[in-house]
């Protein structure tokens, strides 16, 4: 190293770097306090395979699988443990019978909404004084971070 300080745009992006490490670990804690509060005990991976069945209404085991760039197998023993715990539910898939598709029952949804309440409301209260503007921008920006684009 040359001792060298970095060019203004390598040190604003060293920055949010930190920023992202200490924002992702605030967010592993939540999720595995949102997993024990939907039921105790459960492991944050699980709470996550729960979270995009709620988001995305009905899947596939295939299609959730690929969203969540994960094995099937552990994908199939998760949604196991959720549908033991009644929080999902499969029904013949009417595009492709040979298929099944998971959903999220009425209780599940009702213990994910109970479980997520306490950062929801710290979320709503840590951004009280920010713009509904700000709070779009900032979800459009770190959607095109997310996706490699331009904002």
């Amino acid at each position: 190293m040359s001792g060298e300080a970095p060019d203004p745009r390598t040190a604003a992006v060293r920055a949010l770097e930190l920023e992202f490490g200490s924002l992702m670990g605030m967010f592993r804690r939540i999720i595995a306090e949102n997993a024990d509060r939907l039921s105790p005990g459960m492991l944050p991976g699980v709470y996550k395979v729960f979270t995009v069945i709620a988001r995305r209404e009905s899947i596939t085991l295939s299609t959730l699988a690929d969203v969540l760039a994960a094995d099937k197998g552990q994908t199939s023993r998760a949604v196991r443990e959720l549908e033991e715990l009644g929080l999902v539910q499969r029904t013949p898939d009417p595009a492709d019978r040979r298929s099944q598709l998971i959903s999220p029952t009425p209780m599940g949804l009702e213990r994910l909404a109970a479980a997520r309440a306490p950062q929801e409301r710290s979320l709503l209260a840590a951004l009280e004084d920010w713009s509904v503007d700000d709070i779009d921008d900032l979800a459009r920006m770190l959607r095109a971070l997310a996706a490699g684009e331009s904002p």
